[in-house]
Order: structure tokens, then C-alpha cells, then sequence
């Protein structure tokens, strides 16, 4: 139990960062959405806690504004979706049980730790740093982004973190070891104004994500 859902804070965690990134288009981040109330209504089904109704985008139901009718059937096709869900889970579960020894033994997997120790940037404003990994010949990342936000004052936004960002990049397999070069690249995104000369009170503008700088690795 602890294990899954361990996994499922996980799972949790890395896509609260990519919809907070606003990287995602709407299609996307719709999907996205529903993958993240799907994985939490079934988190609190397994831990045996209350069912949350939501309507088709989500969106938890207001019992003051929804009939009671209403109610019920949401409720009753929201049981029935975490049902097929943890057959779905336990099937997949039989599933890899089964085949996990012989995966592993023909496709080694691999893993790429980073330490962000700071970042010499002098930007003004608050921003944040995503870094992933990418193929220069194929011009594609091969990796989600890892999130870091930034203060303007130097440090991480949640500064428990500080000397702490660590981040490891998984499931590098024999594919991607045969690939002829991967280069860690890092983005800066600015958030803040619009202009970073902007000192006129009337034309202040605040919280708008600008592209501002990137960095990368010719090769590992």
C-alpha cells in the first residue's frame, strides 16, 4: 500500500509540474487534468477514503447548485470508473509481476542524476528553470522538464530546497544509449513583467512568463 502510493505521489508530483510550467497545449493539458483527478479518486478508493463527484472536466460538483438526482448518477459513473480502474491496475500488475525479470534482462535501464547547486543568472525578477534532456540530430527532447523556481532574490522559491534540488532522469535504456549525442539543455523563463524597464506604476504589468535565456551541453 505505502509503495503505491508512494508511486502515485510521484506520479502526482510530475504532473503538477508540467501544468504549472504552461508549457502544455490546451489539448494536452486537458488530458493531462483528467489523468490527475482520475489517479487521485483512485488514491482515495484504495485508502478507503470519500469519493469526490466531478463533472466531465473534472471540476468537483457543488451540492448546493447540483439536484440530487444529478448527484447520484455522477456518483454512480464515478464508481464504476475507479471499479474498472483497479481491475484495470490489477491486471497490469499480473502483467508486469510476470514479465518484469525477463524486461529487465533484455533492456537495461539506465539513470541520470543532476545536482543544481545555483543559478548565475542576474535577471531582476522572479523565474523559472527547466531543464531536460534533448537530441540535437533528431531536434526533439527525449525528457519531461525539471522544475526549479527562482527568486529574484537569488535562491529557490521554497528555500527548504536549498542545496537540495536534485533531480534524476530515469529510464534510459539501450535506445537511447545508441543515440549519437544528448545534450542537457536548460531554459530560463522570466516571470514578472512585461518590460524589465518598465517603472511606469500605470503600465505595470506582473506574473507574465517570458522567454529569457538557455544553456546546453554539447554532449554526454
Amino acid at each position: 500500500m505505502f509503495r503505491s502510493v508512494r508511486h502515485m505521489i510521484y506520479d502526482l508530483i510530475e504532473w503538477r509540474s508540467q501544468i504549472l510550467s504552461g508549457t502544455l497545449p490546451q489539448d494536452e493539458l486537458k488530458e493531462l487534468k483528467k489523468k490527475v483527478t482520475a489517479k487521485i479518486d483512485y488514491g482515495n478508493r484504495i485508502l478507503d477514503l470519500d469519493l469526490v463527484v466531478r463533472d466531465e472536466d473534472g471540476n468537483i460538483l457543488d451540492p448546493e447548485q447540483t439536484s440530487t438526482i444529478s448527484l447520484f448518477r455522477a456518483h454512480e459513473i464515478a464508481s464504476k470508473q475507479v471499479e474498472e480502474r483497479l481491475q484495470e491496475e490489477k491486471s497490469q500488475k499480473q502483467n508486469i509481476d510476470i514479465n518484469r525479470q525477463a524486461k529487465f534482462a533484455a533492456t537495461p535501464s539506465f539513470a541520470l542524476f543532476v545536482n543544481l547547486k545555483n543559478v548565475v543568472c542576474k535577471i531582476g525578477e522572479d523565474a523559472e528553470v527547466l531543464m531536460s534532456l534533448y537530441d540535437p540530430l533528431e531536434s526533439k527532447f527525449i525528457s519531461e522538464n525539471y522544475l526549479v523556481r527562482w527568486s529574484s532574490c537569488g535562491l529557490p522559491k521554497d528555500i527548504d530546497r536549498l542545496h537540495n534540488l536534485r533531480a534524476v532522469f530515469t529510464d534510459l535504456g539501450s535506445k537511447d544509449l545508441k543515440r549519437e549525442r544528448i545534450s542537457f539543455v536548460c531554459q530560463i523563463v522570466r516571470v514578472g513583467r512585461m518590460e524589465l524597464r518598465d517603472n511606469n506604476t500605470r503600465k505595470l504589468t506582473s506574473g507574465l512568463r517570458r522567454p529569457f535565456g538557455v544553456a546546453g551541453t554539447s554532449g554526454l
